[in-house]
């Protein structure tokens, strides 16, 4: 009998690019639009595996109650795992398995996008030529070239990102609790303290992961000793940014432009059409009505190669579970 897997919070392209992949493994998929809560979990009656994204629920209630109605395996299709209880997961004898890596190109590529868009006001650029203004009063940039770009963080997609920075001749300062310092001598990266780098650097991008200790690591105190004009660029976790800090930031001019793919309370709105709503979040909404901010639906990693590598390596993990297998992705407290 073929090993069924429920996928929550699933949108078109999941299901077209998991029911291609598919045709290699012949796994039975279930796919449902909601995202995984306690009102719904009731669907994983009957499944073998669950498969979740990033603004679903997998908290203490939600895996007791997913191990009662028999799910052995959490696949998260996603690198992140802080919408997980690892030590409720462990206690219900539920094994936790995630894409570590599915495209860092396509972040990396992203937030040099935003990066430009911001300095360049491409999009404010845009709007105004639609209605027929082709003045390029209010749209000065700066030449990247010679500047310095501060990374926090400097996992495979930094990596990636500080490649193409340094073909635009950038000067690179880096932090990371495990600095790579091969990679720093060969690409003439400077591993730095945070202090130097808000000091110091341009155009600051967040890469780390959201951690008790990255919680709010952007928040008054260090965007108080960063440069007048900064560009703050987060394509990793919302909650690395307190977003009441940079609105005041944004306010008093300390920061020059923010460009953000991702947002602390991001799962009310993410990947939904909200058009037709108003928005009712008071944060978000001050957010969006600054013209130096750009806010996306989470899509940096969103390209055709990062959906086929995220079908591929999570069917892959569950053949491996299932097949009783060293489990390469598995996450572990």
């Amino acid at each position: 009998m073929a090993t069924t897997i429920a996928f929550f919070g699933s949108k078109p392209y999941d299901e077209a690019s998991f029911n291609e992949k598919n045709q290699d493994f012949g796994f039975e998929l279930r796919f449902y639009k909601g995202h995984l809560n306690k009102n719904n979990v009731i669907l994983t009656q009957g499944v073998d595996v669950v498969c979740i994204f990033v603004n679903d629920t997998a908290n203490a209630e939600v895996l007791h109650l997913m191990a009662r109605n028999g799910v052995k395996l959490l696949a998260l299709r996603c690198a992140g795992y802080n919408n997980v209880d690892l030590k409720a997961a462990a206690e219900c004898g539920i094994t936790v398995v995630r894409v570590p890596a599915y495209s860092p190109y396509a972040v990396a590529e992203y937030t040099v996008a935003l990066m430009l868009s911001l300095n360049r006001k491409i999009h404010r650029a845009a709007w105004r030529t639609r209605e027929g203004n082709f003045s390029l009063h209010g749209l000065l940039g700066f030449d990247m070239h010679g500047k310095t770009a501060g990374i926090i963080g400097t996992g495979k997609i930094a990596k990636k990102l500080i490649s193409i920075l340094r073909g635009f001749g950038m000067n690179i300062l880096a932090y990371d609790l495990y600095p790579d310092y091969n990679f720093a001598r060969e690409n003439q990266v400077v591993y730095t303290t945070l202090d130097e780098l808000y000091h110091s650097s341009d155009i600051i991008s967040l890469h780390c992961p959201l951690t008790e200790q990255t919680k709010y690591l952007i928040n008054d105190y260090s965007i108080s000793k960063m440069k007048d004009g900064v560009m703050i660029i987060n394509t990793g976790r919302g909650q690395l940014i307190h977003t009441n800090a940079l609105i005041e930031g944004l306010k008093n001019k300390k920061i020059g432009s923010a460009g953000l793919d991702v947002y602390e309370e991001e799962s009310q709105y993410f990947y939904e059409d909200r058009s037709d709503k108003i928005i009712d979040d008071d944060t978000l909404a001050r957010l969006l009505s600054f013209n130096n901010v750009i806010v996306t639906s989470h899509q940096a990693y969103f390209t055709q190669e990062a959906l086929s590598n995220i079908a591929t390596t999570t069917l892959q993990n569950v053949r491996d579970f299932t097949q009783g297998k060293a489990l390469e992705n598995e996450v572990k407290l």
